[in-house]
């Protein structure tokens, strides 16, 4: 009976010495290791990826967010400002009419490619689009049309860029020609040359276009 005692007690001793070392190991030491490494080469992007303006966080660039108006049209909806860049539209939310973004959700809308309220709000986007850039809706792209997997696409088109170029530069009192050349100086290019598409980070030029605005 003391040897079955005994037994058990190294066993729960072992296990708590286990459980302990573990702990620190995998619970303290790991995670520090790991975040001091972060922090030292992958500063930024460990850090949220934040752009940052006269010390001021204004958003990150890997995460779309909206330019909107105080203004509310007469469904409730806020309007988009028509002095910035827009994103593309967001499924984000309760409302997926809307290209307002919510970070407190992120997904897709889930609907099937033949499900007719996908296609009506293609159609309302086209109309919308078209509309606040007075351009034809034969010439929106279609990133301006359909929403993106994460809800929060921080990038849109070159083609949707120079698209709102004109827009953009009546609002500000800008020459339209230096509007579009800040455009094209925001075009990244694809990924090691041959990964997806170009594209324009959206916070990125608009916080550009705000410097230019204020020359």
């Amino acid at each position: 009976m003391n040897t079955s005692v005994s037994g058990t007690a190294r066993l729960v001793a072992a296990g708590l010495r286990a459980l302990l070392v573990l702990t620190v190991v995998c619970g303290v030491i790991y995670p520090l290791v790991v975040t001091g490494i972060a922090q030292v080469a992958f500063h930024d992007k460990a850090n949220g990826s934040e752009l940052k303006v006269n010390g001021k966080s204004v958003g990150s660039e890997r995460l779309g967010q909206s330019y909107h108006l105080d203004a509310k049209d007469k469904d409730g909806n806020s309007l988009p400002d028509p002095k910035y860049f827009q994103p593309r539209p967001s499924a984000a939310g309760a409302n997926t009419e809307n290209t307002k973004y919510s970070l407190l959700v992120s997904g897709p809308s889930n609907l099937a490619a033949d499900s007719k309220v996908l296609l009506a709000n293609v159609e309302q986007r086209r109309a919308d689009v078209a509309a606040f850039n007075g351009v034809r809706p034969s010439s929106v792209p279609v990133d301006a049309l359909t929403a993106s997997a994460s809800g929060v696409d921080p990038d849109i088109s070159p083609a949707y860029a120079r698209l709102q170029a004109e827009r953009v530069a009546k609002a500000n009192h800008l020459p339209a020609a230096e509007v579009r050349k800040l455009v094209d100086q925001h075009v990244d290019g694809r990924v090691l040359g041959f990964m997806g598409e170009e594209r324009v980070n959206v916070l990125k030029l608009n916080v550009a276009l705000r410097e230019l605005a204020k020359g």
